[in-house]
């Protein structure tokens, strides 16, 4: 949230003023006291309040490669305020494909790069989920709104899929992905996506035209064949 101060006009003058005065005199209540505990800081910082819905794990994670902190410094650039003297929020921007083997340290990226974008000051609603637990919450069951929450996943602002393709495929898995696919890209809300596969195993798995619309809307980041996991528990 952003900070903002109230000048005289806002309150509405002086008159205004003096009955609060009264009033915190008739009370007892120091203004002098009031003043100074309405400037004290907010008790937590947007990063704060990131760390706090990151997993355990990835609440250290540090983007580091540099087509990451290329594109967090683009979704930052694009970040619009919406008012007068209010905190830039993300709104549209590009996306990532960032493909490698297990281990390679993709996941760890994802997360460090939205840590990236709060730290330049910007305001962001995210989300993140891995492909499988995506699929489950879409999944059609009784007494749960399927629709209503792949319209909810398709607006956030900025959204995570973590290891595209890992879940089994099927018909319904390509449909589903092309439908939540085809609404970022036609809104142009930036998406981070990690998968395992080729983008040939890719196309095989989701078909022509979610593979077209990735190709159109992401930037693809190959990570190095290595297992970072052996050195670093949060990759």
């Amino acid at each position: 949230m952003g900070t903002y101060t109230r000048d005289r006009q806002t309150l509405g003058g002086a008159g205004t003023l003096d009955r609060m005065a009264r009033i915190l005199a008739a009370r007892n209540i120091d203004p002098a006291a009031v003043a100074a505990l309405a400037d004290e800081p907010e008790p937590y910082s947007p990063l704060d309040a990131l760390l706090a819905a990151m997993p355990p794990r990835y609440q250290g994670a540090v983007a580091d490669h540099p087509q990451v902190l290329d594109w967090a410094r683009d979704v930052a650039q694009q970040a619009v305020a919406p008012s007068l003297g209010a905190r830039r929020q993300v709104t549209t921007g590009p996306s990532l494909l960032m493909a490698g083997v297990v281990g390679a340290g993709k996941t760890h990226q994802a997360y460090g790069a939205v840590r990236q974008l709060v730290k330049t000051g910007v305001g962001v609603r995210w989300r993140a989920t891995t492909a499988a637990d995506l699929y489950a919450d879409l999944r059609p069951r009784p007494g749960a709104d399927s629709e209503r929450e792949l319209a909810a996943v398709s607006r956030c602002p900025l959204l995570i899929i973590d290891d595209l393709g890992a879940a089994k495929a099927s018909e319904w898995v390509e449909e589903v992905t092309y439908r939540l696919i085809n609404r970022r890209y036609n809104h142009m809300l930036p998406t981070l996506i990690t998968t395992n596969l080729a983008i040939k195993d890719l196309r095989a798995y989701l078909g022509d035209r979610v593979t077209s619309r990735l190709a159109q809307m992401t930037t693809r980041v190959e990570f190095e064949p290595v297992d970072r996991r052996r050195h670093h528990p949060a990759a």
